[in-house]
């Protein structure tokens, strides 16, 4: 259990620092940086597999069609609709829709302990406040509901495939499929001008999405998602905005506001609150057989 909530505390903390390197990759075409960025992970992942021996698993039909679904909602639509969502209204909004995950996570995950449900709550209004209440257009807030809708497929869907193939084949198979989706997204988007080479700095920021943001994290996220469940595990999403905020501040691109502050304080304190339902569920149950 402790490790399951250090390694999914760790992963959505690593995710939130893509703000603060999103800026050495701007410049390069979008979907054209993300098929590669999910190439490098995908090769770096395949390689794991065979140094670790885990082979190929033969999936039945149902299998195939989560992974499926995860790579294309998870991974690729996700990408897009936070794309377009931010073209369209701004960050604000889409980081203040994609608050609402851990609410989402919970409530996906069966009947919720009320105290799960409150902590979700807490988290989320922290990460609101940290993100900043986001306003825009009406087609940016569709694409930012398109986002929430890829980022609870992204933990829902692998939820069956994990007992099976484990967190490394997941991450693996589903960064792979994830490459030739995006390249034709970039080629309708961009066409030929998707790629070019990369200066030094994109260079290294596309090395860190790909090791750290995606390889790292993946891996660390999907080894915990079965441990905690999809509640509890969805609390640390909060912690994206507290990321993104404590990486600003570390490369000196911008100091935290007072709002910042509480938010990313409002966002702890929902997530103990959340992870104490479970203690006091085990309590409740152990009372009846020592009576």
């Amino acid at each position: 259990m402790k490790n399951g909530i250090m390694g999914a505390a760790a992963a959505m903390f690593l995710v939130g620092t893509l703000a603060g390197v999103s800026g050495l990759v701007g410049a390069y075409p979008i979907y054209g940086g993300q098929a590669v960025r999910y190439l490098v992970a995908a090769v770096i992942l395949l390689i794991i597999t065979r140094v670790m021996g885990l082979r190929f698993v033969r999936m039945t039909g149902r299998e195939v069609l989560c992974l499926l679904g995860l790579t294309l909602l998870g991974l690729v639509f996700f990408n897009v609709a936070v794309v377009e969502s931010t073209r369209a209204s701004g960050p604000a909004l889409v980081g203040t829709v994609l608050g609402t995950v851990p609410l989402a996570l919970a409530l996906a995950g069966g009947r919720p302990a009320p105290r799960l449900l409150l902590g979700a709550g807490v988290v989320v209004a922290g990460a609101t406040l940290a993100t900043g209440l986001g306003s825009g257009t009406p087609e940016g807030l569709l694409w930012a509901l398109g986002a929430l809708v890829g980022e609870v497929s992204f933990s829902l869907l692998a939820i069956p495939l994990l007992p099976k193939l484990g967190p490394i084949r997941v991450s693996a198979y589903s960064t792979t499929l994830a490459v030739p989706m995006l390249a034709v997204v970039g080629l309708v988007d961009a066409g030929t001008g998707m790629l070019r080479v990369p200066t030094v700095a994109e260079a290294l920021g596309f090395a860190y999405l790909a090791v750290v943001v995606t390889v790292v994290a993946f891996f660390l996220w999907y080894n915990s998602l079965p441990k905690l469940g999809p509640g509890r595990a969805g609390l640390f999403a909060g912690l994206i905005p507290v990321a993104a905020i404590v990486t600003g501040a570390v490369l000196g691109v911008a100091m935290p506001t007072a709002y910042d502050l509480l938010g990313a304080g409002l966002v702890v304190a929902g997530i103990l609150i959340g992870l104490s339902a479970e203690r006091a569920g085990a309590k409740a149950a152990v009372r009846p057989s020592e009576a």
